[in-house]
């Protein structure tokens, strides 16, 4: 009988729907599903709603909830992470204070100045929930769905030798929305996916072996409801010849080339027709909103007669169902690049093809990505090992001069002013960072 642990079980609707992934699987149908959540309500809730999962589906599953993780992880067998350090009231300062220095932001989880201080809250309870997993079961392969992705994975592979990998949707959903511009059937695309979180390219796109990109490229160049879908994705495309599987408002935070000027932001990331264009704090207003009805909305899910049983589209589930000795499955995932592109620094946190298998993970040598993917991926890549480091030191200059590095912000500001911009966010953050001790920037 498998053992499961959700660290931040809180995350309601993204532990259901993984629970309920879960219980598809025959090796998985008598799991023990251990939920763990520091808020009593949302881990109430989500204990009512893995219950009710396991009732209607008549599983053997048992459903346990505490606000203990260490309890929870004894003799686990797979831990999936989806935690949020700090409320929505922390986050909105990483975002309100890059705008007063000019940086607008469209989400603000994943690079960039919000990104570091998000990984800097973040980075230590994760490190500690992989020592805890070290001397708790050491055996169990961790899945982390918290961002940033790549810096909190990048700091456990570092700190620790449990078996991780980090898993983003990105992949599998830009895929599908290819083969839909390309009339594919869902599946049918056969393709190859490199680089770093939110910034993986595919470095092949087939179907019965022939290329698919020029195609792509005349369906992006000349239909202008494609190209309007996704305005800064279909840009980077056209100019470096892949496609890159973040959406174009999260990438447009990622470059130099989208939101340095007003008339940019305007004229790229605010009219596309995506479900996330590139609006300013997108998604944080999305989680304000969240939390004013996600107590109505959880209790309406409690009180239907009947709730989906269907297996979704997450990787977590076929990744745990092939270490419990089910099925091998290949998928995306993140990994320390030992050896895997040879064009990216290496030790740095990588998005490659992965297999897993009742041995664990394997990740599949790709040499190297497209050179003009490569020189903004190469210098992300360093800017959040820069980053990892100077939390994991304490060392505030370091995160500075990441920061300073940072696409958007150097097209921003001077280097004066990314400091002083480092040190107000700093002074905000200050008891959520204990790891610096002094602040002397």
């Amino acid at each position: 009988m498998a053992k499961v642990v959700f660290i931040g079980a809180g995350s309601f609707g993204f532990t259901r729907n993984l629970v309920r992934d879960l219980l598809t699987f025959d090796n998985l149908s008598n799991a023990e599903i251990a939920l763990v959540d520091i808020n009593k309500q949302r881990l109430n809730f989500a204990r009512r709603a893995c219950q009710k999962l396991v009732d209607q589906g008549g599983y053997k599953a048992t459903v346990t909830a505490t606000t203990q993780r260490r309890d929870a992880l004894k003799g686990a067998d797979a831990v999936c992470v989806t935690i949020l350090r700090g409320a929505t009231t922390v986050w909105q300062h990483d975002i309100l204070i890059p705008k007063k220095y000019g940086i607008d932001t469209n989400v603000g989880d994943t690079r960039g100045p919000s990104g570091i201080f998000r990984a800097l809250r973040t980075i230590p309870e994760m490190v500690a929930i992989a020592r805890d997993m070290e001397q708790l079961c050491p055996r169990a392969i961790m899945l982390n769905y918290t961002n940033p992705m790549a810096m909190l994975c990048h700091a456990m592979q570092l700190q620790t030798d449990i078996q991780l990998t980090g898993l983003c949707h990105s992949v599998q959903g830009t895929a599908a929305m290819i083969e839909g511009w390309l009339g594919l059937k869902p599946g049918q695309m056969d393709y190859q996916c490199a680089g770093i979180n939110h910034m993986a390219w595919y470095t092949r796109l087939e179907h019965n072996g022939k290329d698919l990109y020029p195609k792509l490229k005349k369906v992006v160049s000349t239909n202008k409801d494609v190209y309007n879908h996704e305005q800064v994705r279909n840009e980077m495309f056209l100019a470096l010849g892949s496609y890159v599987t973040e959406s174009s408002g999260h990438n447009s935070e990622y470059s130099w080339w989208f939101r340095k000027r007003p008339d940019l932001i305007k004229k790229y990331c605010t009219s596309g027709t995506g479900w996330n264009p590139g609006h300013h704090a997108y998604i944080l207003k999305q989680y304000q909103l969240r939390e004013k009805s996600w107590q109505k909305s959880v209790q309406d899910w409690l009180d239907q007669d009947e709730v989906p049983l269907g297996r979704g589209h997450e990787y977590a589930a076929s990744i745990i169902s092939a270490y419990m000795g089910g099925d091998i499955f290949e998928f995306n995932g993140n990994v320390s690049n030992d050896g895997l592109i040879d064009n990216l620094p290496q030790g740095a946190c990588v998005e490659v093809p992965v297999v897993a298998s009742r041995k664990g993970f394997e990740a599949i040598r790709i040499g190297n990505i497209p050179a003009p993917c490569a020189m903004l991926t190469g210098l992300s890549a360093q800017i959040e090992m820069m980053a990892v480091e100077g939390c994991l030191k304490g060392d505030a200059e370091l995160v500075y001069q990441a920061i300073a590095h940072d696409p958007l912000t150097a097209a921003k500001l001077s280097l004066g002013e990314a400091r002083q911009m480092t040190r107000e966010m700093f002074r905000k953050n200050e008891k959520w960072l204990p790891q610096f001790k002094k602040v002397n920037l």
